[in-house]
């Protein structure tokens, strides 16, 4: 690493900025419902952004690119996947999920949505979601941990800090601002870091592209050298989008690629976006936000990856394959890249960039993992909690789980693309179909909900540790997802639905008018109306001043 000074003021001066929105976060949460859903007061670009950012992590400069650069082009289904899951995601689910969590009580939470929707008292549905979001959110998390520790590993590699030690800092970095701040303060942090990685991701491809003026010899060059990338071959099929490296069709790997978009259906940190914003009204604005932002980002990320290939095998960076190679991890290209092709002061910035998206994933997780927690166990116990003491549980629950998360990633030998797709299966499968089956099926039960859940989390876990499913190749997201849903149907129409309740609640979700305006502002239209009303009450018939 070059000049670490200017990289160590870059990433100062961003902490700062990030710990100052923190204590904002702190003063301006009062309730529970304000530090888990911002009062449903987002606008349409904070919505788009923190969604997207909270959503790709990591995972999207280090995971996708990393893949790419040894498993070629197919590798980039995944990318493709993601993408239409982000459209559909925003298309079917966005603007019904807010009416209807408005409708159903006005949910906070995915769980209370769930157990709202189905007019229970049972706290069945709710302990078991927040079991699952508890489990597999560890996991998500550790993957954030993960990619922290592999950057400061890298930033500040020439004072050969440990694993561990960089792991560390990362993590208190990350713990510190979602303690204090809370959903307004995750959401204002991801449009900021949704932003840095935007820049990133566009300026190293461009720069790579160059620098490199003549691609097709480069790659002609890592052809005839035979040379090996993290330990993979470099073939002739490298660009394919349908070949495996050995010429082969790559079925498994596209069909997999592709079930990845079904994840989002599923995903807590995403939906609870849609339930925070302040009218459904705006979703159309955000969906295209969003979707541009995806776009962009994953093209981008996918020929970090491809490029990052080419430029490795030029002629005249012969001598830079090694020096990658050496670092061990494929996951590391984007930090070398950089590193290797711009300037000391901007390297800092977009270093802090992959800070910024390790840091918008994994304080969302830790947020939704602690109102999981706080709101669907803990007041299920104590149903007479205050909001102070509510808000104080949350925020324990938070360095509970970070301290569980900072273990599981003390695994040096784990990689950020593996511990997210685990857990991205999990989340998927077992909340995706219910989700989508609670808000336009009216036949749908509890025990039709709570039977999807429970088959999709375990598919998932099953597929991924039994040997003869694991060796199919099958992304287990698509199985579980297929056999979760199968669940909630069966189930549901072996059990009774209340027909008149769930006819109601689908007639006042389907109003068009239900969250036009928000809760706020229709307590100051009231309180403005009365004041309005006492003026005209104390003033002379004639209108004249006495």
């Amino acid at each position: 690493m070059k000049n670490t000074v200017f990289t160590i003021i870059a990433f100062a001066l961003y902490a700062v900025i990030i710990l100052a929105i923190g204590i904002w976060g702190f003063l301006k949460s009062k309730s529970s419902k304000d530090y888990f859903l911002g009062g449903r007061q987002l606008g349409p670009w904070t919505t788009a952004i923190s969604a997207q950012a909270s959503d790709m992590s990591g995972w999207l400069l280090m995971g996708l690119p990393g893949s790419v650069l040894v498993g070629g082009m197919t590798e980039s289904w995944i990318a493709i996947g993601l993408f239409i899951g982000t459209y559909l995601n925003w298309l079917i689910i966005a603007k019904r999920l807010r009416k209807m969590s408005y409708a159903a009580g006005d949910a906070i939470t995915i769980p209370e949505y769930l157990q709202k929707r189905f007019f229970t008292k049972s706290p069945a549905v709710r302990i078991i979601c927040a079991v699952i979001i508890f489990f597999f959110f560890l996991i998500y998390t550790a993957s954030a941990f993960n990619g922290g520790a592999k950057l400061f590993e890298f930033v500040f590699s020439d004072y050969n800090i440990s694993y561990r030690t960089s792991l560390t800092i990362g993590a208190l970095i990350i713990i510190s601002y979602t303690f204090l701040g809370g959903f307004l303060a995750v959401c204002w942090t991801d449009v900021i870091q949704g932003m840095l990685m935007f820049a990133a991701l566009v300026v190293v491809p461009i720069v790579v592209m160059v620098k490199v003026p003549d691609l097709g010899a480069a790659f002609q060059n890592a052809l005839s050298e035979s040379t090996e990338i993290c330990g993979k071959q470099i073939t002739d099929y490298y660009w394919s989008f349908i070949h495996a490296p050995d010429g082969k069709l790559a079925t498994t790997t596209i069909v997999s690629g592709l079930a990845w978009g079904l994840g989002y259906f599923g995903m807590p940190h995403i939906l609870v976006r849609f339930m925070a914003i302040k009218s459904s009204d705006l979703i159309k604005k955000s969906r295209i936000i969003a979707t541009i932002w995806v776009f962009v980002t994953l093209t981008a990320a996918v020929l970090v990856g491809g490029l990052g290939m080419i430029f490795l095998h030029d002629p005249q960076n012969a001598d830079l394959l090694a020096a990658f190679n050496a670092l061990g991890s494929s996951e590391k290209i984007f930090m070398f890249l950089s590193s290797s092709l711009l300037p000391s002061l901007i390297v800092g910035i977009i270093l802090a960039a992959i800070l910024a998206a390790i840091m918008s994933t994994a304080d969302s997780q830790l947020l939704v993992t602690s109102s999981a927690v706080t709101s669907d166990i803990f007041k299920l116990i104590k149903k007479n909690a205050s909001e102070k003491t509510l808000m104080w549980i949350s925020r324990i629950t938070v360095i509970v789980v970070a301290v569980i998360a900072y273990v599981i990633a003390l695994d040096e030998n784990s990689t950020v693309m593996g511990l997210v797709s685990y857990a991205w299966a999990g989340l998927g499968a077992a909340f995706g179909p219910v989700m989508i089956l609670s808000l336009f099926w009216k036949r749908m039960t509890m025990p039709g909900a709570v039977a999807g859940i429970v088959v999709g989390g375990a598919s998932v876990v099953i597929w991924e540790n039994v040997p003869v499913f694991a060796k199919t190749g099958v992304y287990s997201l698509l199985p579980a997802f297929v056999l979760a849903m199968l669940a909630v149907i069966v189930v549901s129409l072996m059990t009774k639905v209340d027909r008149e309740q769930v006819d109601d609640l689908f007639k006042r979700a389907s109003a068009s008018n239900i969250d036009a305006i928000p809760v706020k502002a229709k307590a100051s239209e009231a309180k403005a109306e009365t004041a309005k009303e006492t003026i005209n009450d104390e003033a002379p018939a004639d209108g004249s001043a006495e």
